[in-house]
């Protein structure tokens, strides 16, 4: 099976990673999504030992919306900034994650929007899906979606904290549905209705490592190895097996973030 959004090119990992990826594939995780931050030369640097380790692994490169506040004064940077960085990572196949974070609101929501439009539009210059970060800002992340023609550009909401309702938005704008170790958490009830609820051809599984480790190893650092137990939730929800889950979204991750679409 495969974690389709984890950090492993993160520094939380650099003296262990040789061992979080033997234990990944110990549990049959064949690959990873790798997320690297745009604006991060040190985790670009990482990453070439996190491709060597892990061959399967594919990578996905973009400014979170946390680091927009970086393009403040200078946004007509943004787009070359970020085809810069793909051109500088073999096996990047998704622009992500970006989008709009209003929880934390570390960049000012106007940059927010403006960083998340134009990283579309790399995305689909590129021919690349995209890798959707949001939080508490669901109205304005379907508005942008919507005004640039998705689903012209495909892509997932990662770590989805919505409910049924949203899921079934974020499916009829063409786009996919990830879970993560949340949907086990005991009061993620309405996590695991809309588990329930995305159709099997959108769904799709993630660890988010390092964070969000599932029950029962909340507290702990997360790690690819334990997206086994987010598909065991999910296949409970969604009354299948485990064997099923795995299958269906290691079938979904290939389509979707096509080995084809490397840069």
């Amino acid at each position: 099976m495969i974690d389709s959004h984890c950090h492993l090119a993160d520094e939380v990992f650099e003296t262990t990673l040789d061992e979080v990826i033997a234990r990944a594939r110990r549990a049959g995780v064949d690959g990873a999504l790798c997320m690297l931050d745009a604006t991060n030369p040190d985790e670009a640097s990482r990453s070439v030992r996190v491709a060597a380790l892990w061959p399967a692994v594919r990578f996905a490169v973009g400014v979170h919306p946390h680091q927009a506040g970086v393009f403040s004064d200078r946004l007509d940077d943004v787009e070359a900034h970020v085809r810069a960085a793909v051109s500088a990572r073999p096996g990047t196949c998704a622009i992500g994650e970006i989008g709009l974070d209003y929880h934390y609101d570390y960049a000012p929501r106007d940059v927010q929007r403006e960083v998340f439009r134009r990283q579309i539009q790399v995305a689909s210059e590129l021919g690349h899906p995209i890798v959707i970060h949001t939080r508490e800002a669901d109205d304005d992340t379907f508005a942008m979606l919507g005004d640039v023609g998705a689903p012209a550009v495909p892509g997932v909401f990662h770590c989805f904290t919505g409910d049924a309702a949203t899921a079934q938005r974020a499916v009829d704008l063409g786009f996919h549905v990830s879970f993560s170790g949340i949907v086990s958490f005991r009061t993620a009830e309405a996590i695991r209705e809309a588990a329930a609820a995305v159709p099997q051809d959108r769904l799709l599984v993630e660890t988010d490592s390092p964070y969000l480790a599932p029950v029962p190893y909340r507290g702990k650092l997360n790690e690819p190895a334990w997206v086994v137990r987010v598909a065991e939730v999910v296949a409970e929800v969604r009354g299948q097996s485990l064997v099923e889950v795995q299958a269906q979204t290691t079938a979904t991750f290939d389509a979707l973030f096509r080995p084809g679409r490397t840069s």
